[in-house]
């Protein structure tokens, strides 16, 4: 591929990435670290349950002083897929690819939960796809629930919130009838952290970039997302390794022993410098425990370049098409 078509900088690490898109696994493994704090307030629960906010109770920390129990929000893995591939699937619409599937008469352009994946897009490619008797794709972008560093009590809250009638009152203004529609929310505060681990397998330049936009330009995440859920996603760090990294869960529990106080309390909200130095800290202490070849850091000054580039790219739209339609081709000849 070009490399006018992927950032320049990716250049340099082009021996850590695939070449072209191969259907057998060849251990090249891009952790992106990404720190997602939410800009207003946010729900993440299971839809449909009537249930609150999705918990978890786990150890706070790794620290023989932090071995107690908390309860912490989750933001499930499926949540923040789903919401990265309809961003990806936005632009590919906008430049037609997103393909054609099905019987000839019956064709169906492909789309997200209708069981008619076209298996030629990079979302199909990238994300995966099954369909009964007509093959698959396994997701090559590997997730995981992502936790919030402090306890669930600090960082939620709940509102009473009804119902009312064009009337402006919570009466029906045609019988009198007083409504009973009254209603109660959980929620999570604004600027709360939770951290998460994207693992991509065997990209491309051009597929580490078309994930690196959707994780950038992804904003609104959980239920009621069309007004609230505003979040904003910071990568920390790009690893390159040839073995899976740690979890999402070990990773929390290295960063809250480095921001808990004596006695296991955080004061909230955090600071995002304190939780990007301890995000820093924090996965420089667990590499250390990887069973891997030395896996190749990129952050701080050499990991904004290729965020910056990535940026100019959906700039120009020419370039986003050119740059899309190549990824697209290397597909072709698999």
């Amino acid at each position: 591929m070009s490399t006018t078509l992927t950032p320049p900088t990716l250049d340099r690490y082009a021996s850590l990435l695939a070449t072209h898109y191969d259907n057998f696994p060849h251990g090249k493994y891009v952790s992106l670290i990404v720190i997602r704090k939410t800009e207003g307030e946010a729900i993440f629960r299971t839809e449909g349950s009537g249930e609150g906010l999705v918990k978890e109770t786990v150890i706070a920390g790794l620290a023989r002083e932090h071995q107690q129990r908390l309860r912490r929000v989750v933001i499930s893995k499926r949540k923040q897929t789903a919401v990265e591939r309809r961003t990806g699937r936005e632009v590919l619409r906008e430049h037609d690819l997103l393909f054609k599937s099905g019987k000839e008469g019956k064709e169906q352009v492909c789309a997200l939960n209708t069981n008619a994946p076209c298996g030629k897009c990079i979302d199909c490619m990238l994300y995966g796809y099954a369909v009964g008797g007509g093959g698959a794709q396994k997701s090559r972008v590997m997730t995981d629930d992502a936790y919030s560093i402090a306890a669930a009590a600090q960082v939620t809250g709940r509102h009473t919130f009804n119902a009312t009638y064009d009337n402006g009152t919570m009466r029906n203004p045609f019988t009198g009838d007083a409504s009973t529609a009254i209603n109660e929310d959980e929620y999570v505060l604004p600027e709360t952290h939770f951290l998460d681990i994207e693992t991509l397998k065997d990209v491309t330049a051009g597929e580490l970039t078309y994930v690196l936009g959707n994780v950038a330009r992804s904003s609104r995440y959980g239920a009621i997302s069309s007004r609230i859920g505003k979040m904003r996603n910071t990568v920390a760090a790009m690893i390159f390794s040839d073995a899976e990294i740690f979890a999402n869960l070990e990773l929390t529990q290295a960063v809250f022993d480095r921001l808990a106080a004596a006695d296991g309390t955080l004061e909230v909200p955090l600071f995002d410098y304190a939780v990007a130095d301890a995000v820093t800290a924090a996965t420089d202490q667990l590499l250390g425990r990887l069973v891997s070849r030395t896996p190749v850091v990129v952050r701080g000054a050499e990991l904004q370049p290729i965020l910056d580039e990535t940026t100019a790219i959906f700039r120009e739209p020419g370039q986003v098409r050119a740059w899309l339609d190549a990824v697209t081709r290397g597909y072709s000849a698999r």
